[in-house]
């Protein structure tokens, strides 16, 4: 039967083949980059430069995210829900969302199929706010339980 357990378990899981397909990502950019242009008649007349800086640009916030995503995932398993860290590590994801958006938005200025991905991520980060701050509140309410006689 599924269970908490199971569900972190896998979510863990799916983090970690997410690392792997980032770093991959990374190795076999110039190859992946020389495909589509290839394929696509924008993609060429935007050059692979530009699509390289993308993809290794924006490699840093998406590998800090999946790192702090990990880390969200082991403190849950742990027991830790309602903590500081957890509001810190939400916040952290949250703006690697708006810088990864922040990218993709831009580099839709050469590539418009960019836009969509931009726009994407930023909505996602504003969703991660959202749920960071109501994690911030349960933290604040949880610590005034605690100091309650």
């Amino acid at each position: 039967m599924w269970n908490e357990n199971k569900s972190l378990v896998l979510s863990k899981i799916a983090v970690i083949a997410f690392m792997v397909l980032l770093l991959a990502c990374a190795v076999l950019a110039p190859r992946l980059v020389a495909r589509l242009i290839g394929m696509s008649a924008m993609a060429n007349a935007a050059g692979s430069a530009l699509f390289l800086w993308t993809l290794y640009v924006g490699c840093i916030p998406a590998g800090a995210l999946l790192v702090n995503l990990y880390m969200l995932l082991r403190r849950i398993s742990a027991g830790s829900v309602f903590v500081k860290e957890n509001v810190s590590t939400l916040r952290l994801i949250s703006w690697c969302l708006f810088v990864g958006g922040i990218i993709c938005i831009a580099s839709s200025l050469y590539y418009a199929p960019w836009l969509p991905i931009g726009i994407a991520a930023a909505f996602m980060g504003l969703v991660v706010c959202v749920v960071k701050n109501v994690i911030a509140k349960a933290v604040s309410l949880q610590d005034d339980a605690d100091y309650t006689i």
